[in-house]
């Protein structure tokens, strides 16, 4: 068989993570990515003049994805906002699903385990969203941990996303840009011998990992740039417009919209048989496979209150 082999620069939408410290304008940034809408999973864009869709749960978030996976509705960009509280209301869902009290009680390691399976289905949608020319900006806090590197004598603190040891690897993974926000600090020594922190009022994005952050970027950016949208351009001029018109359904898009338009429980049956026959003879992927099986356990907890009621 002969290989099909490109050359050069592949343009498409961005994968993107950016996070930072508390009230540094994560989200003020993130509302200046083209024609962005927001999935907000805190409530905290309020003040922000943008399009939003207030995800306080995680089954209003997996179905705002869908929705935008089969037709990102003119919009450029999307944007989860915070992908850390999108980890908590998935955790949240998980533990009442299951009837749980915490995720210690699925047993050691399992529980985090399991988060990691089902947060994988949504950086799933958040490709076939890419897929679509429509770049996908995750926004999460940082919190300061202790690394203890195994070939290293002494640790050292350094900042991270705010996300559990097996999600945080995946969304890192899964980036092609991978932003820090900081303000830029140095340390002086005063008249008294003793050092002494300057500045910390100017705003700046890193762009490359070093032993106190994570950051990658595949852009060719500078290791620090200002925080402005300016400064991100060069990201912006690599990727195609998002094509103005629908494209026919696909197989994955068909089917997800008849599982949310079930309302029986029986129909949701017939619908994972369908499901997994088409998986089976690889009409679907096995991701494809996993989204469309998480999507027909959301909407069963939707249906069961519903024929309990009835």
């Amino acid at each position: 068989m002969a290989l099909k082999i490109e050359r050069g620069i592949r343009k498409g939408a961005v994968r993107g993570v950016a996070y930072g410290t508390e009230g540094i304008g994560k989200s003020t940034l993130a509302a200046q990515w083209p024609n962005p809408v927001i999935l907000d999973t805190e409530d905290g864009t309020g003040r922000l003049d943008v399009a939003r869709v207030r995800c306080p749960d995680w089954m209003t978030l997996y179905g705002a994805l869908v929705d935008l996976s089969g037709d990102p509705q003119g919009f450029g960009t999307v944007v989860i906002d915070s992908i850390d509280w999108a980890e908590r209301s998935l955790l949240d869902h998980m533990l009442k699903k299951d009837g749980k009290r915490s995720v210690e009680d699925y047993g050691f390691g399992k529980g985090f385990v399991k988060l990691a399976e089902q947060f994988s289905t949504l950086l799933g949608l958040c490709d076939q969203i890419v897929d679509r020319g429509v770049h996908v900006l995750l926004v999460g806090h940082s919190t300061v941990k202790r690394t203890s590197p195994p070939d290293m004598d002494e640790g050292w603190d350094r900042y991270e996303l705010k996300l559990s040891k097996q999600v945080g690897p995946l969304v890192k993974e899964w980036s092609d840009l991978l932003l820090f926000a900081n303000y830029r600090t140095r340390i002086v020594e005063g008249a008294d011998g003793r050092n002494r922190a300057k500045g910390g009022k100017e705003r700046v994005l890193f762009t490359e990992r070093t032993a106190a952050w994570d950051a990658k970027n595949r852009f060719g950016l500078a290791p620090e740039i200002p925080m402005t949208i300016e400064a991100l351009a060069p990201i912006f001029a690599a990727a195609p417009a998002p094509s103005a018109t629908r494209a026919e359904p696909s197989l994955f898009d068909r089917l997800a919209e008849r599982i949310a338009a079930c309302k029986i429980v029986e129909a949701l049956g017939k619908a994972g048989d369908y499901v997994e026959q088409m998986g089976s003879e690889g009409q679907l992927t096995a991701d494809q496979v996993k989204q469309l099986e998480a999507l027909i356990g959301q909407r069963h907890d939707q249906i069961e209150p519903e024929v309990a009621n009835a």
